[in-house]
């Protein structure tokens, strides 16, 4: 028992995840502090009020405050779009630029037009054999 507990653990992608979780969350404090205290102020300072969070209407004696909800989905689109444009986007370019161009490996049948490997003999969707295809 002690042994398949320790295997679990050791195991790579249980590491993986574990590392991931903590620069998640230190990174979570860097978007946070980015948006509240750099981006928001801008936009406040531009469209007059980033925060909505005193924006409340009543049902009754129960306030309904739908501005707390607003700003939210508003800090969730500045913090998405920081993290795609800051992160996503460098390091895909990144990555494209390491790998290269990859040459497209795909033909297509002539008998049911599906897209199947170049290396393909036989078509994988409707059988037929696929020898003298050309490349797309």
């Amino acid at each position: 028992m002690i042994k398949g507990f320790r295997d679990f653990i050791l195991r790579g992608n249980v590491i993986d995840l574990a590392v991931a979780v903590i620069i998640g969350a230190a990174f979570s404090n860097i978007t946070k502090s980015l948006v509240e205290d750099i981006i928001t102020p801008l936009l406040g300072a531009t469209i007059g009020q980033p925060d909505f969070r005193n924006v409340v209407f009543h049902i009754g004696v129960t306030p309904i405050r739908y501005g707390s909800f607003i700003t939210a989905v508003i800090n969730f689109l500045i913090i998405a779009f920081v993290i795609y444009f800051f992160l996503v986007l460098p390091v895909q370019k990144l990555l494209a630029r390491i790998k290269g161009p990859e040459a497209v490996a795909n033909k297509t049948c002539p008998e049911c037009l599906s897209e199947i490997p170049a290396a393909a003999t036989r078509c994988k969707f409707c059988g037929q054999p696929v020898q003298s295809l050309s490349t797309t």
